[in-house]
């Protein structure tokens, strides 16, 4: 028998409005800067994710919630996979590719056309990781983020 504590995509909900902020905030710090559009994303999820038509999502490992990722509706038929955020100790247990093979599965069940996220080069394994699902470099707009050297999308088919 597996006694191995086991990952769960679990989705948002008001209870948990928090974690998204926390998470993002944590490697935000560390990277990067926290932006004013992250601030308000962030302190009101239900308003600028939930109400417009987007989902969030939460890695639970241990009975403790982990990870975080949101696809974040553009339009009908596209959307941003977004503020993806593993909490230090717990890297290397998989946690991003459950959360990506989540979002995926979603994305094809609810028809989306594509995915687009925006990164930046020196988070080399999240690159390789966005790759691996498919995700493709395509030009990056002005403007979106300060710290986003790339765009990245995946058509769904």
């Amino acid at each position: 028998m597996n006694t191995e504590p086991t990952v769960v995509v679990i989705p948002f909900s008001d209870e948990l409005k928090e974690p998204i902020k926390t998470l993002n905030e944590e490697w935000l710090k560390r990277y990067f800067k926290i932006e004013p559009k992250d601030e308000q994303v962030l302190t009101n999820p239900q308003k600028y994710i939930i109400e417009p038509g987007g989902m969030i999502f939460y890695a639970q490992y241990n009975n403790k919630i982990v990870g975080t990722v949101s696809l974040i509706k553009i339009n009908e038929t596209d959307f941003e996979l977004s503020k993806m955020a593993v909490t230090d100790g717990v890297q290397g247990l998989g946690i991003g590719k459950k959360l990506l093979d989540h979002c995926i599965q979603v994305a094809s069940e609810q028809q989306m056309k594509k995915l687009i996220l925006y990164s930046n080069r020196k988070l080399t394994p999240a690159i390789h990781l966005y790759e691996k699902y498919g995700f493709v470099e395509v030009a990056l707009e002005d403007g979106v983020y300060e710290r986003a050297d790339i765009k990245m999308e995946r058509i769904m088919d």
